[in-house]
């Protein structure tokens, strides 16, 4: 998933009406390549990829990650049938999807592998009460809601002036090493200025203040 939750707009006739359909190739949690086009499930929300929850006894473990796996054992490789309703911000399809009959999403959530995305939909609210009542899944964690984990990452990571975009990080080693937009790795980078990391407005900015540009 991406840095922010989408934000969904509301069905038109921009969207098209055909059915998107192909092998799935799957991103993460709640989204999926189908046959060349990026798909956001509808009404459901995942953890990211680099999400953490802990169990009940207080150890940590890669939630997001677990999420992606099961999905990819689940409906990697296999033809899927999705109905466009909607795009988000970020250009993808926002459709129900199915696999052989099954709606994707009611599976996750049955699951307790994604939840209800309220913001959006009231489909799949009683799939998600049913799994939290058995423990299915995440319900057996604790768990931070995906968009509020997604707003918690946020910060640190999008500059407050949009005319001083490049992130001058210093990694664990020590190395000052700054980011430009469309790197590999600026999006995941986070400003912590208590550790001396900082903003730059420019390349040879961050050049002049001993930073080095990332290799990708």
């Amino acid at each position: 998933m991406c840095l922010l939750a989408a934000v969904l707009s509301a069905p038109d006739a921009a969207v098209a009406k055909a059915s998107v359909s192909g092998p799935v190739r799957v991103i993460d949690g709640d989204t999926l390549d189908i046959g060349g086009t990026r798909v956001r499930l509808f009404g459901i929300d995942a953890p990211e990829a680099d999400q953490t929850c802990r169990t009940e006894q207080g150890q940590v473990w890669a939630c997001g990650a677990w999420v992606t796996d099961q999905v990819r054992t689940r409906f990697g490789g296999r033809q899927a049938v999705c109905e466009p309703i909607t795009t988000d911000r970020y250009g993808r399809v926002v459709a129900r999807c199915s696999v052989r009959g099954e709606d994707v999403g009611q599976s996750l959530v049955s699951d307790g592998l994604a939840f209800a995305y309220r913001r959006y939909s009231q489909d799949y609210v009683l799939a998600e009460k049913g799994a939290a009542v058995r423990d299915m899944g995440l319900h057996a964690s604790r768990v931070q809601n995906p968009s509020q984990f997604r707003q918690t990452r946020a910060v640190g990571r999008i500059p407050e002036n949009r005319a001083c975009v490049i992130k001058g990080n210093i990694s664990r080693a020590g190395a000052k090493i700054y980011h430009v937009p469309g790197q590999r790795d600026y999006e995941r980078t986070g400003i912590r200025p208590e550790t001396g990391e900082r903003w730059f407005c420019s390349v040879t900015e961050a050049r002049a203040a001993g930073w080095r540009a990332a290799k990708r």
